[in-house]
Formats: structure tokens, sequence, C-alpha cells
């Protein structure tokens, strides 16, 4: 997918070391308290934003945006002040709903025009910015047709270019893999991951897929009931397991019993270590070993039945153990 029509901001390059910073954020809807006493700060990047429905993902985003005020606390956005600066960060910030928020009978051109005036851009300029933010998305061939016509897909795209329109420095974006197949879901995220990486833009992705955060984005903003259980990169956040690892291993071409050498691998390394869990491949196991265990042992042990270790790797915890630890739960296989 060509990049060379979507500029990067110079902004960007001048963007404040914090993204977003909030102190004793609160918010009631009459008596329901949806965000209780959230403190927070990330840098710019691609941030994840993790919860349950319920968990206040929605009341924050309409707090960023600037759409409410909160009940209590403070922060800012961009180094702009959350409450007594919003209308000098309504150019500043793109969002993508996950409503479909389309106008029945406009063209695709003409609504993402429409999207840059809103966020105050003069009519000629937001539709030329308009043509080349939808040549990016390679929707430049249905340009001038109805959104009503347009596929999942393409609706998907069609509201990522109206949320790009005015270049903003940071994007809110969610569920924008909402009802898109495997393919159109992959196209979105290589989008969302190049929009980030390549053009230095920020932007906060709010979703239930843990894949897609993981895909796309370097930190995390968990929330559960209203409160932050945990906040920063994915790679401090997660626990490294001492003594847990990741063993995959293959059997000698010169047996002819490979499956029996395989067994008998496993079946040694149960005797010798508390835990050892075969995965969906063939040949891995997932270990752990026992106080004072050398490394060289697993490769003894190999040799003595017959396999090759093709790979040791120490094992780490993944973004859906890291959700479910934080938020008390068990993780659903």
């Amino acid at each position: 997918m060509s990049n060379e029509h979507f500029p990067v901001p110079a902004s960007s390059v001048d963007a404040p070391s914090a993204l977003i910073e909030l102190s004793h954020l609160s918010h009631f809807y009459g008596k329901f308290q949806a965000l209780k006493d959230v403190s927070l700060k990330v840098q710019s990047g691609a941030i994840g934003l993790i919860g349950q429905n319920g968990a206040g993902k929605s009341t924050l985003l309409k707090i960023l945006l600037g759409l409410m005020v909160p009940t209590s606390g403070g922060g800012t956005i961009l180094g702009r002040d959350l409450l007594r600066q919003r209308s000098e960060l309504r150019g500043r910030i793109g969002f993508m709903p996950e409503a479909e928020s389309l106008i029945p009978g406009m063209r695709g051109v003409d609504l993402v025009g429409l999207a840059g005036e809103l966020s105050g851009m003069p009519r000629r300029q937001a539709l030329r910015r308009a043509h080349e933010v939808l040549s990016y998305l390679e929707l430049d061939e249905v340009r001038y047709r109805r959104c009503d016509d347009y596929s999942v897909g393409m609706k998907q795209r069609l509201k990522l270019a109206a949320a790009l329109v005015h270049d903003p420095e940071l994007l809110l974006l969610d569920e924008p893999t909402a009802g898109l197949d495997p393919q159109g879901r992959e196209a979105m995220l290589r989008l969302l991951h190049a929009i980030a990486s390549r053009h230095g833009k920020s932007l906060i992705l709010s979703t239930h897929l843990l894949g897609d955060i993981d895909r796309v984005c370097g930190q995390v903003i968990i929330m559960d009931r209203g409160t932050v259980l945990g906040c920063g990169r994915i790679g401090e956040l997660r626990q490294h397991w001492q003594g847990r690892y990741r063993i995959c291993w293959r059997e000698l071409e010169t047996r002819t019993d490979k499956t029996g050498s395989g067994q008998s691998f496993l079946a040694t390394l149960r005797r010798m270590c508390p835990v050892v869990s075969p995965t969906s491949r063939e040949s891995e196991a997932l270990i752990e070993v026992p106080a004072g265990w050398n490394n060289l042992q697993f490769f003894e042990m190999a040799t003595q039945s017959g396999v090759i270790l093709s790979d040791i790797v120490p094992e780490q915890e993944d973004l859906p153990r890291l959700y479910h630890r934080l938020i008390g739960t068990e993780e659903v296989h």
C-alpha cells in the first residue's frame, strides 16, 4: 500500500513526552460511577485500551474527545489542558467510532471533506485532503460512489479517512475491525500499524480483541469497572516466568521409530520436570523446570531419547494472560 500521499505531520516531531496524563478522573451518570479516580500517563505511540463492557472505555474516550466533562479530576492531552483548552484540541484529535456514522446518499469524498470542515479546515483544503487520504487508503476508485453502496471493509476505511482528513496527531479508534472478515481485519491492522510506525501518529485502539492490540500497540491501558488496573508498555507489564520454557524438538532422520523417540522424550521430561504441557503443535511442549535446573540436561535427555532439540525459548506472559491476571479472572482457552 503506497504511503507517498500521506505526509508526516510536522507537529509530531515536537510532540510532548507525555501523550496523555490524567489525574484522579471520575465521572458519574446519576448515581452510577463510570470512572473511579483514574490516574494514568502514556507516551506517544500506539496504545491499546482494553476492558469488558462496562469497564469505562467509552466514557474515557468521550472525555478525551471533549464530548463530556468529567465529574472531577483533570489532565492533559498533547500538552493541552483537558478541560480549559478543549477547543484547541479539536483539530489535533481524530475519532473513528464503532457505529457506522455515515450519511446516506453522500458520496465518499464529500463525506470525508465534510469531516475535514467540521474539524476546522477550509472547504477547498478539506476536499483536496479528502482525495489524498482516500487515495492512500485505496478508495480512490470509489470516491464518487455513494457510501451506502460501500462494502463493510470500505465503510471502515471510509470512517478511518474521515478521522485522518485533518491530519490529527492523535487518533481514537473504537473497535476499528468490527464486522470485518479475516482478510479485511488483517488489512485494517496493517494500515493502523503503518500509520503509527511510519507516519508519526499516536493512536488509542479500543477493542475487546486482544490480538489486535498485540499486533499494533506497544502500550496498553487495562480497565475494569471504572478503574485502571494496568497502564504502560506491554513488555514491562508482563511477568517473566522463571524456569518456564517452550521447547521444540525433531526426531533423528536415521531412526525408523520417530514417533516412539518423541514419546520417549516427553516421558523423560515428565519424570524430571514438575510441569510438562504439550501444545497444539507436534513436537513442542511448555516446560516448568525444578529449582537448580541446568539447561544442559535438556540436551542430555534429548540425546538419550533419540531426538534433536530445535529451540528452547524462555516463556513469558502473553497479553491475554496479563489481562486476565490483572482483572482477576481465569483465561478462557
